[in-house]
Order: structure tokens, then sequence, then C-alpha cells
């Protein structure tokens, strides 16, 4: 069994956003904590790709990556401000902007999902959509990244590990940390 790494909290129907690195599960974990919780679910992802009109791989090489985090910081706003409990998956990334991450601490409340980097590169092999990953070694990339942003992640108030077991495990231990 998963534990996390804080005592129990009561939840306050604010909106639970999911961080943590690609692979991580924040989607697919995201949609079955959002259905036990019966809770609507939105991945922030798509909600970028369906107000840009193109792909995050598409905004990444036409605009860069700057342009992307902006976007995404427009969009989490957006959803966060109607104070709509819900669950909310992120981009990996989201959670490192500063004004993004203040948002997230301030008015919901943040999960870090975290994995190991070779569990994380199992999982992402098996789509090709990750514009940091592209011809690139996931293990090193995904290594990387987890020395730069694990710390950053780590000012979310609950900590749950993501590991290569069944998602509902995984949301059970979220549902734990949450007092429910």
């Amino acid at each position: 069994m998963l534990q996390s790494e804080v005592s129990p909290i009561s939840w306050t129907g604010k909106p639970i956003v999911l961080i943590g690195l690609m692979g991580a599960g924040k989607s697919t974990v995201g949609r079955r904590l959002a259905q036990r919780l019966d809770l609507p679910f939105v991945d922030a992802d798509s909600e970028i790709e369906s107000a840009a009109g193109m792909t995050i791989s598409e905004i990444f090489d036409k605009f860069g990556e700057a342009h992307f985090r902006d976007g995404e910081r427009r969009v989490l706003a957006r959803l966060i401000d109607d104070d709509t409990p819900k669950v909310i998956a992120t981009g990996g990334g989201a959670f490192l902007n500063d004004d993004t991450r203040t948002l997230i601490l301030d008015r919901t409340l943040a999960v870090w999902l975290d994995a190991e980097p070779h569990v994380l590169a199992e999982r992402v092999s098996r789509r090709d959509t990750r514009p940091l990953l592209r011809d690139r070694n996931p293990i090193e990339v995904l290594t990387e990244l987890a020395r730069v942003r694990n710390p950053v992640y780590a000012l979310a108030p609950i900590r749950v590990e993501s590991i290569a077991m069944p998602h509902d495990v995984t949301v059970d231990a979220i549902l734990e940390a949450l007092g429910l």
C-alpha cells in the first residue's frame, strides 16, 4: 500500500491539482480520482490544445517552450479562478512557473505524484508525443528533470508515490491523504 508523506488533511472542496513529471499519471489518476469523488476532471494540456487549436508538440515547434508556458499559465488561472471543486491534471512544467505555482498553492490543494525516472521512462515510451523527449534518451532526460524539478514539486502539501502498480492504488493513496 502506498503512503503519502503527510498526515491526512481535511479536504475542504478546493480544486485538487495534480503535479509531477511527465508519465507520473496525472491525467489517468486524475480521471479516476475525479470519478471516485464525483467531480469534474480537467486536463490542462487538453484545454491548452483546444484554446490554441494545435497540439502541445506543434506549439513547442512553432512558438517555443516559453510561449507554451505562458499559455499554460493563463489556462490554469482560468480553470482555477472559478473555484469549482474539480480535479485538474497539469503539465509537468506548470508548477515551475512562479505565478502558476503561487496560484496553485493559494487557491487549490496540490498533490505531487512522485515517480522514479525508470518508471516514468517506461510509461512515456508508450507514446511519442513528448516534446522534451524527442530524439533523446528518456531515462537521462527524466533523471535530469527530476533533479531540477523535484525540489519545487516538494512544495506541494501532499506527496504520493506513483509506482508501477494499478492507478487505483495511487488514487486510494490520494484519498487517504485527503482524509477520505
